[in-house]
């Protein structure tokens, strides 16, 4: 029972984060899966995807529905990922079949560099991308060539989730900043709303490789399902900029505890002290960057005479 509530409540936590950020699913719950409740890794990966694609999905409507979605985007990314994921849930059935006994190290490895990558793309994301803000924009008119790099970051990112169930927020988040260069609220709903699409197949392909566990999907989804609708309408509110280097900080500390569980050993004080570290050099970067933004006067009015 103790383990049910604490599955319901970091499922709520999860699914808040999913809805407000457009990730933190796979990177998160799949740590939390195998470090805390003891999961094996690749039923971790598969009941994660699962879940997340349930979750995905509401958050992903509601966004549809706010207008936050570039369907376009959405549909070129889906030509590269879905088929990519379904390749990386088969990569991952042949390794299981030829590493034998030391599959498990193997998965865990993978799916530490994978929240690695994504903690270091949170973090750039967050502390390095303000200097574009001025040339956001609402949609993009798509070209062959943004066709084509909406394609490839597709087969990259799909690869990426079928094998670690992570990366698929936050990857795709990244780059739809530095090559589409879409609004925060644009950026948020395209990426859960393909999110949601890519999941499905990504379940698909892993319910038929076995490796889904369903009553625990189901006790996450308690928890994640109200949490993703409350975040999702929190994104047009909450401000981002404490939040993505927070999110960034504990992917990384993830990544190294996971590396830590494969077998890989790092110091604790690593572990503990590197997370820390971040967490104050953000602020302070926050807190400067905070100070140095220019203040927009308020449009003067005028006095009826």
């Amino acid at each position: 029972m103790t383990e049910t509530l604490l599955l319901i409540v970091f499922g709520f936590g999860v699914g808040i984060l999913v809805g407000t950020t457009g990730m933190g699913g796979g990177s998160l719950m799949t740590p939390l899966l195998i470090i805390v409740f003891g999961v094996k890794p690749v039923l971790a990966i598969g009941t994660d995807i699962f879940y997340a694609a349930v979750t995905k999905t509401v958050g992903g409507w509601t966004h549809f529905r706010k207008g936050t979605v570039d369907m376009g985007i959405s549909l070129w990314l889906g030509v590269g990922s879905i088929p990519a994921t379904i390749a990386g849930v088969w990569v991952l059935k042949i390794i299981e079949r030829r590493a034998g006994a030391s599959f498990d190290s193997i998965v865990l490895g993978m799916v530490a560099a994978a929240l690695l990558i994504t903690g270091v793309a949170v973090l750039w994301r967050a502390m390095f991308s303000t200097a574009s803000h001025g040339r956001e924009r609402r949609t993009i008119d798509l070209q062959t060539r943004h066709k084509v790099a909406a394609v490839g970051v597709g087969v990259l990112v799909g690869f990426v989730l079928g094998v670690t169930s992570a990366g698929s927020g936050a990857l795709i988040a990244l780059f739809l900043i530095m090559l589409f260069r879409l609004t925060p609220h644009r950026v948020v709903g395209t990426d859960v709303f393909h999110a949601a699409i890519l999941l499905w197949a990504a379940s698909i392909a892993h319910f038929a490789s076995g490796n889904i566990d369903f009553a625990l999907a189901g006790s996450i989804m308690i928890g994640s399902i109200p949490g993703v609708w409350v975040g999702s309408h929190l994104a047009t509110r909450m401000p981002e900029r404490g939040l993505r280097p927070a999110l960034g900080i504990v992917l990384l500390a993830a990544g190294m505890g996971l590396i830590t569980k494969a077998g890989y050993g790092i110091p604790a004080y690593v572990i503990v002290g590197l997370p820390l570290l971040l967490a104050v050099w953000a602020w302070r970067r926050t807190v400067r960057q905070h100070r140095s933004a220019p203040v927009v006067a308020s449009p003067a009015v005028e006095t009826p005479s």
